[in-house]
């Protein structure tokens, strides 16, 4: 009689893993989330009402919409590390150190400094360091992103958003000018913001003003937040993600530079109602497709280049060995 071999994953367990669940939690922390959540809703509850209501007036910062939403997107790429945490362990010297001191800070920060900007920085700095004080540094390492990511909804202070503004709108305006100026006929010259333009001999009135909608912050805030969320939601090497967050700043400023172009050439060669209302937003909301190109193209280049010389090496002296003893059976 044929003796049939034993199977050797006859110990194994053929069912399949189950995927873990963020209702592995339990709604009583669901309850202690939702209360931690309305307990810092009411303490900074003006300032949360106040920077939706500029996501809602200010178009420069509509994006601010999307950004708890990819917090969230983030949170969740974690689940498997956060529902691993076996057990929590709270850090109550600089966890709860840290919340009682932000929470001491925002009064003062109303009262006395009166410092706008730090107050939606403090109720951010305020849900991490709860984070902290509750879960322990176990936690914060998987949720510091998701929380810190918040930071791109918060709409500049003024001043300093007329302290970028301007540069980038003057910038604008002078490579614009050069640009211009290889149109056979066509004379610019740039003051500041403003581009005067002569074409066939005759002056164009009014000149080609570079207004603070044109001058790409728009697009600079929104591409960096989603040039940060594509750089960490892609695995390559620390050195890539760096260069291509890095990228993010220099391409939106291209592409502005494109759409002032435009803009003038549609000016001064067709019609000066096409550079305007409707065709000049549509024009702006265009040159996100164009950064998102430029920015693939240059992921899809460090790609390429980029050649693990360890697998290769590696493979080389597997196929060596396999020579080798391949000879010695020979003999």
């Amino acid at each position: 009689m044929s003796q049939h071999p034993q199977s050797n994953t006859a110990g194994v367990s053929s069912e399949p893993v189950q995927e873990p669940s963020w209702l592995d939690l339990g709604w009583v922390t669901y309850v202690k989330i939702a209360f931690l959540a309305g307990l810092i809703w009411w303490i900074f509850r003006e300032e949360i009402h106040t920077i939706v209501n500029r996501w809602v007036t200010d178009s420069s910062w509509s994006h601010g919409f999307l950004i708890p939403f990819f917090s969230l997107y983030f949170l969740h790429q974690n689940k498997k590390n956060i529902l691993s945490i076996r057990q929590f362990h709270p850090s109550w010297i600089i966890g709860l150190g840290s919340v009682l001191f932000l929470l001491v800070l925002y009064p003062v920060d109303v009262a006395v400094l009166k410092f706008m900007y730090g107050k939606p920085l403090i109720m951010i700095a305020t849900i991490g360091a709860v984070v902290l004080f509750l879960g322990g540094w176990k936690l914060l390492q998987y949720t510091w992103l998701p929380v810190a990511y918040l930071f791109f909804a918060v709409p500049l202070p003024q001043q300093l958003y007329f302290q970028i503004t301007n540069p980038m709108r003057q910038l604008a305006a002078t490579v614009s000018t050069m640009i211009l100026n290889l149109v056979p006929q066509l004379e610019a010259t740039v003051q500041g913001s403003t581009i005067d333009v002569i074409y066939k001999g005759a002056p164009l009135v009014p000149g080609l003003d570079v207004a603070d909608a044109c001058s790409g912050i728009r697009l600079l805030m929104a591409f960096v937040a989603l040039g940060v969320a594509m750089a960490y939601l892609h695995w390559r090497p620390i050195w890539q993600r760096l260069i291509l967050l890095c990228s993010t700043i220099p391409i939106a400023i291209v592409c502005n530079i494109v759409r002032v172009t435009i803009t003038g050439l549609i000016y001064v060669l067709w019609d000066p109602q096409y550079a305007q209302g409707i065709y000049h937003d549509m024009l702006g909301m265009l040159m996100l497709p164009l950064a998102f190109c430029l920015y693939g193209g240059l992921a899809w280049l460090m790609s390429n280049l980029y050649v693990d010389e360890a697998g290769e090496q590696k493979e080389d002296i597997i196929v060596r060995r396999s020579l080798a003893s391949v000879k010695e059976d020979l003999k």
